[in-house]
């Protein structure tokens, strides 16, 4: 039976590239030496989030986080670790950089980047929020660990279940999503906290429409709204880091098709535009919905 060993990784993303990286480096060590074969950082992890923990790119040192993103790539091949790093991703005069998830593979090589697809905001006379900093990318990103199918998404991607069934419909196992969810980006009830409850129901959710596990992290900076976890298949929370430390979440992603799967009888046809179960019947009664008697 295929597995795979995941760290869900945690820390304070702050402005200082010099800080992330000093803790991606630990982590990935600390992940190696706990036997996982992918240690995953949440959005923005090594940059900065521009216009929360940053006030925009242009704060952005391009020469350091270059550097600093090589010398993760020479860590992943030291401990032969793949390193899925949230960050920033230049882009030509002119453009606004990418929000990206470099896949850094276990021999140190930069094989694949993910660019936040669904990013924060609107498009009025000024754009808002993400769209004020970043440029949204346009395409999925799957890759293989160990024979296991993997895809990668960021944050506000998660309001949007297409996502998923189109991963889903590429043999995605494993999903790895990064969010940036701390250090007052959103208005929050001072009596609730929402967001400790719809972002793990939903990777809950997201995981048993589609039989997949889901790595979920988050940054630690205070406050943060919710701890970095791991769902199985069956939408189940498996582990969870404590809420403002830094951590490492170890997890065994085992595909173990006897995980309950609801949907599992009808997902195919239901993805094919077939939506019902079973054999629809012919009958009057059925095609009249006013009828009564």
């Amino acid at each position: 039976m295929k597995s795979l060993t995941v760290a869900t990784c945690q820390f304070s993303v702050e402005a200082e590239i010099r800080h992330n990286l000093r803790w991606v480096k630990k982590q990935v060590r600390q992940a190696a030496e706990q036997g996982a074969q992918v240690a995953h950082f949440s959005e923005c992890a090594l940059s900065g989030y521009a216009g929360v923990d940053i006030p925009d790119a242009d704060a952005i040192d391009w020469d350091e986080l270059v550097e600093a993103t090589q010398q993760i790539q020479a860590v992943a091949k030291e401990t032969g670790v793949w390193v899925l790093l949230g960050s920033s991703h230049r882009l030509s005069d002119g453009n606004k950089p990418h929000n990206s998830v470099y896949v850094i593979n276990h021999r140190g090589k930069l094989v694949d980047r993910y660019d936040k697809r669904f990013c924060t905001g609107e498009l009025k006379r000024k754009p808002t929020f993400d769209l004020s900093h970043y440029s949204p990318g346009n395409r999925a990103v799957t890759f293989r660990v160990g024979g296991v199918r993997c895809g990668v998404l960021i944050c506000y991607d998660y309001r949007f279940p297409e996502l998923y069934r189109d991963y889903k419909a590429a043999g995605v196992d494993v999903l790895f999503q990064s969010f940036h969810n701390a250090r007052g980006t959103v208005v929050e009830d001072e009596e609730y906290n929402i967001w400790r409850t719809i972002v793990p129901a939903t990777m809950s959710c997201r995981a048993a429409e589609n039989h997949m596990w889901v790595s979920a992290n988050n940054s630690t900076a205070r406050p943060s709204r919710w701890a970095s976890f791991a769902v199985r298949p069956d939408g189940r929370i498996m582990g969870k880091l404590k809420l403002h430390q830094p951590g490492v979440l170890i997890t065994e992603m085992v595909l173990d098709p006897t995980f309950f799967d609801a949907p599992g009888p009808w997902r195919k046809r239901a993805m094919n535009g077939l939506l019902h179960s079973g054999t629809l019947v012919s009958d009057p009664r059925s095609t009249d919905p006013t009828c009564l008697e």
